[in-house]
């Protein structure tokens, strides 16, 4: 199989690879940038656990081939933070206890910032169906939404509170 090169920007920074034509996203991400944050669940675009950000839309890399990213800008939860700071969401999640075992937060986190940058003021129920693409064994969604609700509190400037 002839090898492919592409160029793609991952949390600001360019990278030229060569990949092969049927390496997924997911494991271009993983084992060739090592941005571990971003985990592989299920293979099979189910777990939204290998949510990334694309050109800034949330997508689930294990269904997209790493060419398909040739020329686009990927952001991971390894970019989310900021100069040391967490992330709205990151902090939200650590604050309002939204982790369990922690296995679904990255793709969570990186949902909830498509969400959050096209409606920074989710009801509720604007949240529980905007992750609702992403499964969380462990915590029964509550404490996820009161952690993107205390976020979108954040990011608007007001007062939070776990």
């Amino acid at each position: 199989m002839s090898k492919k090169s592409i160029t793609l920007k991952a949390n600001g920074a360019e990278h030229n690879v060569i990949v092969e034509p049927r390496l997924l996203l997911v494991h271009l991400i993983r084992e060739v940038l090592n941005l571990t944050g971003t985990h592989i669940g299920c293979d099979t675009s189910n777990c939204g656990a290998c949510t990334i950000l694309l050109n800034g839309k949330s997508v689930k890399s294990c269904t997209l081939f790493a060419v398909q990213a040739n020329g686009k800008e990927i952001t991971t939860i390894e970019g989310l933070a900021q100069g040391g700071q967490l992330h709205p969401l990151q902090e939200g999640f650590k604050e309002c206890h939204g982790l369990q075992c922690g296995f679904c937060t990255p793709g969570m986190i990186m949902r909830s910032c498509e969400l959050l940058a096209n409606n920074p003021d989710p009801t509720e129920e604007e949240i529980r169906w905007g992750i609702s693409g992403n499964l969380c064994r462990c915590t029964g969604y509550n404490n996820i939404v009161k952690a993107v609700q205390y976020a979108a509190n954040k990011m608007k400037g007001e007062a939070v509170t776990a």
